[in-house]
């Protein structure tokens, strides 16, 4: 949602007209910042605490550089005033123009390689990445480029790792984690968002001491093995529920806010839905972790302390959230 500063930063600076370097260096900074220009020289940005550091660090640069910098904290004198600057921060024409841009590439999906798959992946999420630093007062088309990137994503992973399942309509049934001790656990190999969480769950809050097997098919799943996340699996999407939350329910674990929004941001990522600010951040680690990783066990050893870390975050910030008056 929308909402005006009550406070803004402005800086000044102005550098010798000798330094072409430095001030085509600060005027980059200033530019990947996202900065409100007001006139050659002064550059507004939210009051923010991140912002703030970013320009006392450049106003800092300016002054070794040989020129002058001052770092103001200002108040807009009237609500249009107000107004004014955060037009300067509108960032709808950029989303739109994303938007189209995807929507050109997704024509071509079915016709590229995994490989170039892969590459269009991170060209563009490194642009929606950086669109949406800047995007300081996210309005409709910010909303309507997040919708559009998180199924440009379901679609390219549909096609990197065929085989998502198709979700069934039965009942959850309630069983005792102690009679799945020490089990043999299997999915698609090459993990990806639901399937990495729900191996992770499966460790830390199932069973404890789970194998894993990562397998080119389900028909390739051992006989002995419990299946997740693909059609005829034990465990797979039940109605609008995707794996990981289907095991959250199943074993017992719904009373776990930090889990219940885990699996609310692993559901975003995997078929779309209510926007979590984290989801993007957890998507951008784990594709740079699968390129990295030389087999799912290392894929899953990395990503697990990921998810540990966004747990601590979840359960914590529940428990500080105000209570509702």
């Amino acid at each position: 949602m929308k909402t005006n500063p009550s406070n803004w930063l402005l800086l000044i600076v102005s550098l010798p007209t000798d330094s072409a370097t430095a001030r085509m260096r600060i005027w980059r900074a200033l530019k990947s910042l996202g900065c409100g220009a007001l006139r050659d020289g002064a550059y507004l940005l939210p009051d923010r605490a991140d912002q703030q550091q970013e320009l006392s660090d450049l106003a800092a640069e300016t002054l070794r550089e040989g020129g002058n910098a001052w770092l103001l904290t200002v108040q807009a004198q009237s609500t249009a005033d107000n107004e004014a600057y955060c037009s300067l921060f509108d960032r709808s024409a950029e989303m739109t123009q994303f938007v189209e841009g995807l929507t050109r590439v997704r024509r071509t999906l079915d016709s590229l390689t995994p490989a170039d798959i892969n590459r269009a992946l991170r060209k563009l999420r490194r642009e929606y990445d950086a669109l949406c630093a800047t995007d300081y007062f996210p309005a409709q088309a910010s909303a309507a480029a997040q919708a559009a990137w998180m199924d440009f994503i379901h679609v390219a992973e549909a096609l990197l790792s065929p085989g998502e399942p198709q979700a069934i309509n039965a009942a959850i049934v309630l069983l005792d984690a102690a009679t799945f001790q020490g089990r043999l656990w299997a999915t698609r190999r090459h993990l990806w968002v639901d399937r990495v969480a729900s191996a992770w769950l499966i460790q830390r809050f199932i069973d404890h001491q789970a194998r894993f097997a990562w397998v080119d098919t389900p028909a390739d799943c051992p006989p002995e093995a419990l299946g997740f996340d693909f059609d005829q699996a034990r465990f797979t999407h039940v109605g609008d529920r995707v794996t990981f939350e289907v095991l959250v329910a199943s074993f017992g674990l719904g009373d776990d806010t930090g889990l219940l929004r885990l699996g609310a941001m692993v559901h975003a990522l995997d078929v779309g839905g209510t926007f979590v600010p984290e989801a993007s951040g957890f998507e951008a680690m784990l594709s740079g972790a699968r390129q990295r990783a030389r087999d799912d066990d290392q894929l899953l050893q990395e990503i697990s302390l990921v998810l540990d870390a966004l747990y601590q975050h979840f359960s914590t910030e529940s428990k500080l959230a105000p209570s509702p008056t």
